[in-house]
């Protein structure tokens, strides 16, 4: 009988153990951006922006854009232009940071 009692014991600790722990959470998906608004829901700023069009353009394309077209950096530094995404034809942006915004 006393050889029973050591595993039930262990085997209940065991288990109060597992129950009492924090469940893990998943990191959620950014979400959609809003109108206007980059990856983080901030809007895109202008400044002294390095990318290339090259480097644009594959950014853009990583993110499901195609039929990138029109796409010219303004005088604020900010890269603008068009293209298709799910079908549907959007204005795309990026700004210096990287942050980028689909209307």
């Amino acid at each position: 009988m006393r050889s029973l009692l050591l595993p039930a014991a262990l085997l209940a600790l065991a288990v109060t153990g597992a129950a009492a722990q924090e469940p893990q959470t998943r990191p959620q998906a950014a979400p959609e951006a809003p109108h206007g608004q980059g990856a983080v829901g901030e809007p895109l700023q202008p400044g002294a922006n390095s990318f290339t069009e090259a480097q644009v353009r594959e950014r853009f394309g990583k993110m499901g854009f195609a039929e990138i077209t029109d796409l010219k950096k303004t005088d604020q530094g900010i890269w603008q232009g068009t293209a298709t995404h799910a079908g549907k034809q959007v204005r795309i942006g990026m700004d210096y940071r990287g942050h980028v915004a689909a209307q």
